[in-house]
C-alpha cells in the first residue's frame, strides 16, 4: 500500500480580541491584527444608545460576538467585516458644519 498525502487549506475567520467604544465610534480588533471601526449609528439600538451604554460591550462566543447587555444587543463580529448594517450611512452634523465652513 502506497502513502496518501491529502493536502487541507484550513481557513481560519478573524474573531475580535478587543472591542471598545469611543464616543459614538465601536472599535474591534482582530485576531489577523486589523482594527476596524463603525458608526455607531448603524444599528437601530445602538443609535438610541448613550455613550455611556456604547462604552459596556464586551466580547461573547469566543470573540465572534459583541454584547451590550444593558442594551439587549447582539452583533456579530463576522457581520461586521462583511458590512452588514441595519441602517444607511449618515454624515455627522458636526462634520457637515465643518465642510460648510471650508
Amino acid at each position: 500500500m502506497s502513502p496518501v498525502t491529502i493536502n487541507k487549506t484550513i481557513s481560519a475567520e478573524p474573531t475580535a480580541i478587543r472591542a471598545w467604544a469611543k464616543g459614538r465610534t465601536i472599535f474591534i480588533e482582530l485576531t489577523d491584527g486589523r482594527i476596524i471601526g463603525f458608526p455607531a449609528n448603524r444599528f437601530k439600538i445602538l443609535k438610541n444608545a448613550s455613550d455611556k451604554q456604547l462604552k459596556e460591550v464586551t466580547l461573547r462566543l469566543d470573540g465572534y460576538a459583541m454584547r451590550w447587555e444593558s442594551l439587549d444587543e447582539d452583533i456579530t463580529v463576522l457581520g461586521i467585516i462583511a458590512g452588514n448594517f441595519q441602517l444607511p450611512y449618515e454624515e455627522e452634523k458636526d462634520s457637515k458644519q465643518i465642510e460648510k465652513k471650508a
